[in-house]
């Protein structure tokens, strides 16, 4: 894949990593949000993967891009954003219904 393009640009899936922390028993929301991911994106998705670690880390990659991280963007996402963001790379022309945030 060339740098900058999504995904579906090659007819490839895109790949979600979510990084949490275990010791933080954050596993409940990480698996709540790959649910919901999962669901909207079943057509641009080819792998969700949690990867625990116990260091009070978690954030969320697409491909090789992190679109979240919990310190850097004080504190978990909503999740209309953390689906626009998700679509901003994988297909950007999805409408995401009602979970559209407006300007």
């Amino acid at each position: 894949m060339v740098d900058g393009e999504s995904p579906a640009a090659n007819n490839q899936k895109a790949r979600i990593v979510i990084h949490y922390c275990s010791r933080c028993r954050w596993l409940l929301r990480s698996a709540w949000m790959a649910q919901e991911l999962l669901t909207t994106f079943e057509e641009e998705l080819g792998e969700m993967s949690l990867c625990p670690n116990s260091e009070g880390h978690f954030s969320i990659w697409v491909d090789q891009q992190c679109i979240w991280e919990r310190k850097r963007d004080a504190g978990f996402p909503e999740l209309p954003t953390l689906k626009q963001r998700v679509r901003d790379i994988v297909n950007p022309e999805k409408s995401l219904g009602h979970s559209e945030k407006r300007p």
